[in-house]
C-alpha cells in the first residue's frame, strides 16, 4: 500500500511539474497512466488468455494498462504490432515487441518504462520487469512502437 501511494506522490509531482502543450499532454497522460495501471499489478501472475488482476497473459496486461489509462487495444500482440509508428529510440510508454527467432510476427509484447526496462507479463514470472540487454528477450526484440 505504501508503495502505490509513493508511486502515485511521484506521478502527480512529475505530471505537476511537466509542460506539454495539445496533443504531447495527451500521449504522456496515457502513457504513464499505462504504466502506473502496469506496476499495480506487479507480481500478479501470469494466465494465458488472462486480462484481468485475477491473471494476465502478455497482450492481456498490455490491453488492461491501456484500457485503464483510455486508449483501447487490439487483444493479441500481432494485432497491437499493427498499431503506432515504428521507433528506434524508446521512450517510456513505447510497446516493445518480441518473436522467437526475429520471426517477423511477435508474440510477446511488454511496456518499456524507462532506465532500460519494460514491464510485461511472462509465463516465468507473472507481471514483473525486465531489462531490454536482458540475455532471454534481446535476441527476440523485433521492434518498438509508439501509439
Amino acid at each position: 500500500m505504501f508503495k502505490k501511494i509513493v508511486v502515485g506522490l511521484s506521478l502527480a509531482i512529475m505530471l505537476g511539474s511537466a509542460t506539454f502543450t495539445g496533443s504531447q499532454a495527451e500521449a504522456a497522460s496515457y502513457h504513464t497512466k499505462a504504466i502506473k495501471v502496469a506496476k499495480s499489478e506487479l507480481g500478479t501472475k501470469y494466465k494465458m488468455g488472462g486480462i484481468s488482476s485475477s491473471g494476465f497473459d502478455c497482450s492481456g496486461l498490455v490491453k488492461y494498462s491501456y484500457q485503464k489509462a483510455g486508449k483501447d487495444l487490439p487483444r493479441t500482440a500481432a494485432e497491437i504490432y499493427k498499431k503506432g509508428k515504428s521507433v528506434k529510440t524508446l521512450q517510456k510508454g513505447d510497446l516493445m515487441f518480441f518473436a522467437p527467432n526475429k520471426a517477423k510476427k511477435p508474440t510477446h509484447v511488454a511496456i518499456y518504462i524507462g532506465d532500460n526496462q519494460f514491464i510485461h507479463s511472462a509465463s516465468s514470472k507473472g507481471v514483473s520487469y525486465a531489462k531490454t540487454n536482458n540475455t532471454y528477450w534481446k535476441p527476440k526484440f523485433i521492434g518498438a512502437k509508439r501509439l
